[in-house]
């Protein structure tokens, strides 16, 4: 997913993800009637590793950065989640994170927990050699807390099949053998698995075609705006556009692009790759990101990072239905908001559930050194997903809330089980 800057045209949000993360536990440990301890044990991490290291950059230089790893819950199996590479990187952020990983995993009913790591540095101001001893001195520090029954890592901001083949490599020069399932979204290579790139836009598409299906809304008659142009953006924007879907705006970190009649994403896609942004592309009108989420469309997906639609902008959302490719973009005062204004959310835990998903088709295919193909993966994937949007969607309206709590409601309940049931050691 892509940082986008300055989104609502005022200083960048200061709202702490992590006492979100914990804000919206509350809200479900209330409707749950949580038993405390379960509720105090839920609210924080279960483990949490901080590394400071050196990397020697090309000049002959040496810099110290900093990296995390934390574990939020392991009561449903082990660890599952991403690293990123940023320079706004912190531990709240990473704690939050995890904890959202906890409830994805929960919510498509696949047995992990949630983990999240990451490293302070600017990905993008550093040479390929710089990255890569930079990812095998953070693969060495956080080694003691990772493997394949332990804490499975993947690609997250700035970080990609590449870097997981030197964690996978590192990690495997250490164990003296290949260890293909310590981490996901690898290249096929090695043992990544088919149809795992486009995983997360792919299942972010499927829970919005499901979402069409419930409002009664045909695809080919509706109009999309997508922030954030990365993997996630880029591949929901080209699926939902095969599925007949008008894409009037999309945007990077550099600003957004708007035309009402349509954009063409392949091509988009293809004229940032050769120009590195989407600015100035042809037989468009350039929009700010504040603009694109207040465009008039029926579809919007925020797949950039946390704290974009917030209370300052809320209600200037004016689609029918908002699909979360991003982790944490709406914070709990903007649910509110957009659930009176009767606009249809469809919540990170679920809307970008797919590609945790496939990575867990990746890391049991890497087990049994047994590997399915894209058609396949693909099947499991929407069968997956269909069917978790539609336990969402019935718990919303057997207790009447909003897709959001809905979806808490049914995590929360799946590992407090977990939890309840293994009991306290000793």
């Amino acid at each position: 997913m892509e940082r986008v800057a300055n989104l609502s045209g005022a200083p960048q949000p200061t709202e702490n993800p992590y006492l979100i993360a914990q804000q919206q536990v509350d809200i479900v440990a209330e409707k749950l009637k949580l038993d405390a301890g379960i509720r105090e044990i839920l609210r924080k991490p279960k483990r949490e590793l901080a590394v400071n290291f050196p990397v020697r950059m090309d000049d002959g230089s040496v810099r110290c950065y900093t990296g995390y790893r934390v574990q939020h819950n392991l009561s449903r199996g082990p660890a599952k989640g991403g690293i990123r590479y940023h320079p706004d990187v912190t531990i709240d952020e990473v704690r939050a994170l995890s904890m959202w990983m906890t409830w994805k995993c929960a919510v498509v009913n696949i047995p992990y927990g949630g983990a999240k790591g990451g490293v302070i540095c600017d990905p993008k101001k550093m040479t390929l050699p710089e990255l890569e001893r930079l990812t095998r001195r953070y693969t060495t520090e956080i080694s003691i807390i990772i493997g394949p029954e332990r804490d499975i890592p993947a690609p997250d901001v700035n970080t990609n099949a590449r870097t997981m083949a030197w964690i996978m490599d590192t990690y495997s020069m250490h164990k003296g053998y290949s260890v293909p399932a310590v981490v996901t979204g690898k290249p096929i290579a090695i043992g990544g698995s088919e149809g795992r790139a486009e995983a997360t836009g792919r299942g972010c598409m499927y829970t919005v075609l499901e979402a069409l299906k419930h409002l009664k809304m045909e695809p080919t008659r509706t109009a999309t705006a997508v922030q954030g142009f990365g993997n996630v953006g880029a591949t929901t924007a080209l699926l939902l556009h095969e599925q007949g879907s008008r894409i009037i705006g999309l945007s990077d970190s550099r600003g957004g692009i708007y035309n009402p009649k349509g954009l063409d994403p392949h091509k988009a896609l293809r004229y940032k790759q050769e120009t590195g942004a989407l600015a100035d592309f042809p037989d468009s009108d350039p929009i700010s990101n504040a603009e694109l989420l207040a465009l008039p469309c029926d579809i919007l997906v925020p797949a950039a990072l946390e704290n974009q639609i917030t209370v300052r902008n809320a209600d200037k959302v004016r689609a029918k239905i908002v699909a979360e490719g991003a982790n944490g973009p709406t914070t709990p005062e903007a649910d509110e908001i957009l659930y009176q204004k009767g606009i249809f959310l469809i919540p990170d835990v679920l809307a970008n559930a797919g590609g945790v998903t496939v990575s867990y088709f990746e890391w049991v295919q890497d087990l049994q050194n047994l590997f399915w193909d894209v058609d396949e993966i693909n099947r499991r994937l929407e069968r997956i997903m269909v069917r978790s949007f539609q336990e969402v969607l019935n718990n919303s309206q057997c207790v009447e809330v909003n897709m959001r709590t809905a979806a808490y409601c049914l995590a929360v309940r799946r590992v407090a089980e977990a939890t309840t049931t293994r009991g306290l050691y000793p």
